[in-house]
């Protein structure tokens, strides 16, 4: 087995993320589905990007990145794999990551796609509706695979917003490959209901092929998963499927199913959602972080929830504060 250089390294789009609030009224003029993210092309990135209000932040982000982003602030040793171009988004991203902390070594795309990039217009109940111009990102190949990377992180995390791309499904497996030859978990994220929608049937043979160990959703997608309506019997159905299953539930907490058995906590009380962009990425680094230092479950779910109870009272979806102080505040750090 790889000597351990990374607890959690994870896998996706390398996006940059920009984040404005606005009104009720912007969604409907715009035609959008409120809360949910929405594919878009050049043209209408270009078109949307010009009509943001200037109030906007722009920081590196995707899913999978924020995960590693919150890693790197809860103590962890973190690393992320994910493409962007050869120019100024790509440098942003690139500089970002390395102030974070974060190892990011991925080869950058040259003469190609742009930089992806991700507009998030957020309404005042804290709702994000994401428009998302994937670019670069999708580019990803077996090539930006590092075997020494891979074998070197405790747990390898992908997710499912970059199950499209044929080329990124070989490189996942690959990654997938190379953890289980080092004797490490593979985790995954099923990222949104549109994704489980279309790759459905993927997504539950990642899980009995034993491909992915650890498998994460929110109620939503765990349910249309299984396209039932009954959570209880959702449950029930992962429980068979995957060796260990994170739910996240919104205001009543997180559980997780493991050989069979439920263990949940409640989430973290804070006065109020200011934007949800990034919660369950973030509940994702506390409890993958947890997981890879050996932590109960109890303890990996809490410190997952508190994560995400951060980044929920705040616009953005990073840290503002240092996680591994608040860890240590809570009696969670170990």
């Amino acid at each position: 087995m790889t000597q351990t250089r990374f607890d959690v390294l994870t896998i996706g789009n390398a996006i940059v993320d920009i984040i404005v609030p606005v009104d009720e009224s912007f969604i409907i003029e715009e035609g959008m589905n409120k809360g949910i993210m929405h594919l878009i092309d050049t043209d209408r990135a270009e078109d949307l990007y010009g009509k943001m209000p200037l109030n906007r932040q722009q920081i590196s982000g995707g899913s999978a990145a924020n995960t590693a982003a919150g890693v790197a602030s809860l103590g962890g040793r973190a690393a992320f794999v994910g493409k962007v171009a050869d120019d100024g988004l790509g440098d942003d991203f690139e500089t970002d990551f390395n102030e974070m902390g974060v190892h990011y070594a991925t080869t950058r795309l040259k003469n190609g796609a742009l930089t992806g990039r991700c507009m998030i217009f957020v309404t005042e109940d804290g709702e994000r509706t994401m428009n998302t111009y994937l670019g670069a990102c999708q580019q990803l190949t077996e090539q930006d695979i590092r075997p020494d990377d891979i074998g070197g992180a405790a747990i390898t995390y992908m997710e499912g917003f970059l199950w499209d791309p044929v080329e990124a499904k070989k490189a996942f497996v690959l990654a997938a490959h190379y953890a289980h030859k080092n004797e490490r978990a593979t985790a995954f994220t099923l990222s949104d209901p549109f994704c489980v929608d279309r790759y459905r049937a993927e997504f539950l043979d990642l899980m009995r092929s034993k491909t992915i160990d650890y498998v994460f959703a929110n109620i939503h997608e765990l349910k249309s998963l299984y396209q039932t309506d009954d959570l209880g019997a959702a449950v029930r159905e992962i429980a068979k499927d995957a060796e260990l299953a994170a739910i996240t539930m919104g205001a009543d907490g997180a559980m997780v199913i493991y050989n069979g058995e439920v263990t949940s906590v409640p989430a973290f009380p804070i006065d109020k959602v200011v934007d949800a962009t990034g919660a369950g990425d973030l509940f994702a680094s506390g409890f993958l972080l947890g997981m890879a230092r050996g932590q109960t479950l109890e303890t990996a779910l809490k410190t997952g929830c508190l994560a995400a109870s951060e980044v929920i009272s705040h616009i953005g979806a990073r840290p503002l504060v240092a996680l591994d102080g608040l860890v240590e505040k809570h009696g969670l750090a170990g």
